[in-house]
């Protein structure tokens, strides 16, 4: 409806009352100025109304949605289903052309635009989130493995004699999977235990650069989100050895949206060194369905080459997700999740403390690690720092008591383990231990009622049809005895020691 129409209106409806709706219907017309002049995320979010009044208004400048249109060709937006037809708001071209997935589509006018907007509220967002630097982004319908591998492919183009990846080691398939499938050999930098955090070892790193040689190096893949005991990668020492040597360095940021430490690392190692892209992933961040991610850098040129890398044209449904979700929430919304997802981590903290303490066991001291928590299931001694692991985690080895502490002459000092408070455990807990294995010892031979029968007969066992003692049976047992259970047949009667 536009001024024309509604003037029309008034020839079959009260003049006041149009002038209400055309009052309100300004109202939507005026947020959707303000989106479009500023590609920035409002600071209210958007009602549903307004919302869905924007995705009709994208979907009727696609050329699929023409009225009269009769499409002939190969790319023509034909859809079967009204279902899916709606689930998309009709916007069925999908984003990109097959040179550039951040390119314009002649036939869909509509989708293009809502992928720039995608975009540009997308590197809003970013910079309100701490990486106040960053000069581009764009969404791409890959989740953040793969969105990592085309960053890999597109530093081949810059460096084609390069096969060694630099990787500080993080136990997780897709950082691994996504070097190995663009084709280089990921060199796998040990981490060093420092308190109860695994820091990086930025001097192993360099030497793994010496010795293979920085032209032969592609990149440094670091990390920032991850799982506790591990900690985020030393980003600004990394950068700087980056732009030391020359070397490109591509920051895997999957989680690290929804944290002001990770996003500031990120901008600090910009700032210092050299951060060429950082990868962050859509569902884990801004609370979309899974297969997006944003790409984002400080270099607009190397962000731009990246989405020339992808090829063919793209889905446009992870755009659409992200670009609903952030006119829904808007800047005050997305800041409002941040600090409440802050506070409820502060609060996950001390809680888990008092558990710990509630049961003798100790929470890891992780400071560094912003996201997440780790929990010592067994109260262990610890190495000293300083020690090397293979892996992301190793359980320390159970040893002696000192000769200085004191300990009750039944504490046996070869399995006894240290507690948080330094003590030892007691004997009463252990009896418990020893009590509750055979309480769970008897209720499992519960299950069985084992009758004596004569040599000449086969031992008789009902076995209830819950027990999973049922799935074992030997393969004789196919009558059934009742409705209840099952027969289990032996050809030989145990003595009467092992009988129950």
């Amino acid at each position: 409806m536009n001024s024309e129409n509604f003037t029309l209106s008034e020839k079959m409806v009260p003049a006041s009352y149009v002038r209400q709706a055309s009052e309100a219907r300004r109202g939507h017309e005026q947020l959707i100025r303000r989106l479009l002049e500023q590609g920035k995320c409002p600071a209210e979010g958007w009602s549903e109304a307004t919302v869905e009044l924007f995705l009709n208004e994208l979907a009727v400048m696609d050329s699929n949605n023409f009225l009269g249109n009769c499409g002939m060709g190969e790319r023509e937006g034909r859809v079967a289903s009204d279902i899916v037809a709606r689930r998309h708001y009709r916007l069925i071209h999908g984003i990109g052309r097959s040179g550039d997935i951040a390119a314009v589509q002649p036939k869909a006018a509509g989708s293009s635009l809502l992928n720039k907007l995608t975009n540009s509220l997308a590197l809003d967002v970013l910079k309100m989130a701490g990486a106040r630097s960053a000069k581009s982004c764009f969404v791409v319908p890959m989740a953040t493995g793969m969105s990592l591998t085309l960053c890999f492919l597109t530093l081949r183009q810059r460096r084609p004699d390069a096969r060694y990846v630099i990787w500080p080691r993080i136990d997780q398939k897709s950082c691994f999977k996504a070097m190995v499938t663009a084709g280089f050999v990921p060199v796998v930098v040990e981490n060093v235990l420092e308190g109860d955090e695994l820091r990086t070892d930025v001097e192993a790193a360099e030497r793994q650069i010496c010795r293979l040689g920085a032209e032969n190096v592609l990149c440094v893949h670091s990390t920032t989100s991850c799982f506790a005991p591990r900690v985020p990668d030393r980003l600004e020492e990394l950068a700087v050895l980056c732009a030391k040597y020359d070397l490109p360095h591509i920051v895997n940021n999957a989680y690290g949206v929804q944290s002001s430490k990770c996003m500031h690392l990120i901008q600090e190692g910009a700032r210092v060194g050299r951060v060429d892209a950082f990868v962050q992933s859509l569902d884990k961040n801004f609370l979309v369905p899974v297969g997006g991610a944003i790409i984002a850098g400080f270099d607009e040129a190397f962000v731009e080459e990246i989405s020339k890398t992808y090829p063919g044209r793209a889905s446009a449904s992870p755009s659409l997700d992200l670009l609903v979700t952030l006119l829904t929430l808007g800047a005050g919304g997305y800041k409002k999740l941040l600090s409440d997802r802050k506070e409820m981590f502060a609060l996950l903290t001390e809680e888990l403390k008092k558990l710990a303490c509630a049961h003798g066991e100790r929470l890891l001291h992780t400071p560094h690690n912003p996201i997440s928590l780790g929990w010592c299931r067994w109260t262990r001694s610890r190495p000293s720092a300083g020690t090397r692991f293979a892996g992301s985690c190793r359980t320390p080895t159970p040893t002696r008591a000192p000769t200085s502490t004191r300990r009750p002459p039944w504490a046996s000092p070869a399995r006894t383990w240290r507690c948080a408070s330094n003590g030892w455990t007691s004997a009463s807990r252990r009896c418990g231990r020893r009590r509750m294995r055979l309480k769970v010892a008897r209720r499992r031979r519960a299950h069985f009622h084992i009758q004596k029968v004569p040599k000449s007969r086969n031992l008789q066992i009902e076995l209830p049809l819950y027990s999973s003692a049922a799935k074992a049976r030997p393969n004789d047992c196919s009558r059934p005895s009742s409705v209840d259970g099952r027969v289990a047949s032996r050809t030989k009667v145990p003595s009467d020691n092992n009988t129950q």
